[in-house]
């Protein structure tokens, strides 16, 4: 919008009358840039749903996977855990090297993830767990406590904890990310095999050669090692 540069007012109802239309004119330049701005959005958010992430040829033979899931949301949990699992064998991870324990739900995905991370039986570690959103606070309230809590676990023990947990507003959203193609839980394995690989070749890998919560290694009188009982939850 082009203004004269000066302006001089006959009266006061004049510069009265200035100011107004001035005003109105700035507030439909901002109304329209900000339709704009929310004209765009619904754009971004369906290239975020729609995205997807590529991954190198990851050779997860040797990496050693925890599996942390929640007994809430079971069934959608349940189908997440699958695509997970799915994306572990894909790679290469052994069965044997798939440590896998659940909590009863996703408030309580940090502390285990802590533990298990302690223990130096895995190189990586995937929190499953699935949140909707209700009438109430809840859902935020836990959804920032869990996902602060799983990256710290990693920042403080330098083991990868991948966040897996959804979450949706609805069911519906639920099931569209944890059934078929888009099944989210195949992306998370494939991120933790590459982290763990990622911590392997950082820190020289693994550290101790029994999975999960386990006793120590124990060595008998012909110099064989054996190891103790597994212990978990």
């Amino acid at each position: 919008v082009d203004f004269p540069t000066t302006f001089e007012p006959k009266n006061d109802m004049n510069s009265t009358i200035f100011c107004l239309v001035l005003a109105a004119l700035c507030v439909s330049c901002n109304a329209f840039q900000l339709s704009k701005s929310f004209s765009r959005s619904p754009v971004v958010r369906r290239m975020a749903v729609e995205g997807a992430v590529d991954f190198p040829t990851l050779d997860g033979s040797k990496a050693r996977i925890g599996i942390i899931k929640t007994r809430w949301n079971k069934e959608d949990v349940s189908n997440l855990v699958d695509g997970c699992k799915k994306a572990l064998k894909d790679t290469g991870v052994e069965d044997a090297n798939v440590f896998e324990t659940e909590v009863p739900g996703a408030f309580e995905l940090p502390y285990a993830a802590r533990l298990l991370a302690l223990s130096g039986t895995v190189d990586a570690i995937v929190c499953v767990g699935v949140l909707v959103k209700g009438d109430t606070m809840h859902f935020e309230y836990i959804s920032e406590a869990v996902s602060s809590g799983i990256m710290n676990v990693g920042l403080q023990t330098a083991c990868p904890c991948v966040f897996g947990v959804l979450t949706c507003n609805t069911e519906e959203q639920v099931k569209k990310r944890s059934t078929g193609k888009h099944n989210h839980g195949k992306d998370w394995g494939l991120t933790a095999v590459e982290m763990a690989l990622l911590r392997q070749e950082a820190l020289g890998g693994t550290q101790k050669p029994s999975m999960g919560f386990g006793a120590p290694i124990e060595v008998g009188s012909s110099g064989k090692t054996s190891a103790g009982p597994k212990v978990g939850f």
